[in-house]
């Protein structure tokens, strides 16, 4: 079959490269006239870079990324700090596998490379999706530049502002969280020493968080927060702001916030939206991936892989159920509906969490942080999505009617 993905990030790249090594016929069709990524660094934790070694990526994105040792929380005003969780040798020890924090644009490209070792033609840049028409045979995207694809199957993996989806199930209406996000990269020689440790920290206080992990083998840190506000309600990730206008958002801050926001070149920012998760992403011959289906607000670090999971396990579906395309996508959601539902609500409980009135004062913020970070809640908050594996979970009737141990074989 030939399978048309409308979108070249990281979930539309993912599923493009399982795809491909299935032995479909696949390609991506990329609005922008350049392959690259917005933004700044993700966090992959062991249930994501299982499926990136799957795909035969492990050496170069172990080159490419920062290995986390551990997760910490800190608060706000004082800097007292909290283990959350401990990584490295104990994530693979736990899980099999790496908790890594990379940059955006670096696990890109090498989903592109990857792609391109088998088809140096599969990926079109400058297609931006205008439209799409469906029929008993088939599907035809429609593009800006007059050009029109025929394919057996298209996917959407064209973001949170999907057009795919907007064809298929009509305008969305998100609903303003009253919080704007603050992004920025930071070469790391400009941060003094005690930042250089490999640890992704998480600053928590009232009315806003700020995390920042190094990227790039430790030469970029990455910087990201969040305030609560309404005055500004722009939902894109490319809008400027300005240092000043970033420090006071986080007046009365420790300084080690501070001296991460005064190293920023230009901090952008963006308003954050809440988005229900949808129960189905299926129309005939169309379905839709990532955050074009199930958009997550950025509390629980799991976007990314989310993404990447969905294109891993969508590829899995189509190749195990040979030419019914119907059952493929049908298996596909059902592996995927109630994880990425709980992922969304996940974070969304988070934002109340990090945003407590309790943290305005040391004592009570102490107390609050030991009851809501203590182990087992810890573990029962995160376990379930480190140990996940989008290698084996059934995609078809015949893998649901086989024991775990024989899939997983």
């Amino acid at each position: 079959m030939k399978v048309s993905i409308v979108g070249g990030g990281i979930g539309g790249l993912t599923a493009a490269l399982a795809l491909l090594r299935q032995g479909f016929d696949v390609e991506v069709f990329e609005q922008a006239a350049e392959l690259r990524e917005v933004g700044a660094g993700v966090q992959v934790s062991a249930n994501g870079t299982r499926i990136l070694f799957a795909l035969g990526l492990e050496k170069e994105i172990m080159g490419l990324a920062s290995e986390a040792g551990g997760k910490e929380i800190r608060l706000w005003n004082t800097g007292q700090t909290w283990k959350l969780f401990d990584l490295g040798p104990l994530s693979i020890e736990r899980y099999g596998f790496p908790y890594i924090t990379i940059h955006r644009n670096d696990l890109h490209q090498a989903l592109a490379a990857g792609i391109r070792r088998i088809n140096s033609d599969a990926i079109k840049l400058g297609m931006r999706c205008s439209a799409f028409d469906q029929d008993a045979n088939g599907v035809t995207l429609r593009f800006e530049n007059g050009v029109s694809v025929r394919s057996d199957l298209a996917i959407g993996a064209d973001g949170v502002h999907s057009r795919v989806r907007e064809c298929m199930f009509g305008h969305d209406e998100p609903k303003f969280t009253g919080i704007v996000a603050w992004r920025g990269v930071i070469p790391s020689d400009r941060l003094p020493e005690h930042f250089h440790r490999p640890v992704a920290t998480n600053w928590i206080g009232p009315g806003g968080h700020v995390i920042h992990y190094l990227l790039r083998r430790g030469e970029l840190m990455n910087y990201v927060s969040v305030v609560e506000r309404s005055d500004w309600q722009v939902e894109s990730w490319s809008v400027a702001g300005t240092v000043e206008e970033c420090l006071a958002d986080y007046a009365g801050w420790h300084p080690d916030v501070h001296t991460l926001i005064k190293s920023i070149d230009t901090p952008y920012k963006w308003a954050l939206m809440l988005r229900q998760p949808m129960e189905n992403w299926t129309q005939g011959r169309v379905s839709l991936l990532g955050d074009a289906c199930h958009p997550t607000l950025p509390f629980l670090a799991q976007g990314a892989v989310m993404a990447i999971e969905d294109g891993f396990v969508l590829a899995r579906a189509l190749a195990a159920n040979g030419d019914d395309y119907a059952a493929a996508f049908s298996h596909y959601e059902a592996a995927r509906n109630d994880r990425t539902s709980r992922i969304v609500k996940g974070a969304e409980a988070n934002l109340q969490r990090f945003h407590n009135p309790a943290l305005s004062q040391v004592d009570s913020a102490e107390a609050y942080v030991n009851s809501e970070w203590e182990e087992a809640k810890v573990k029962q908050r995160y376990e379930w999505l480190f140990t996940y594996d989008a290698t084996s979970v059934p995609v078809s009737d015949t893998q649901r009617a086989l024991p775990r141990t024989v899939q997983a074989s």
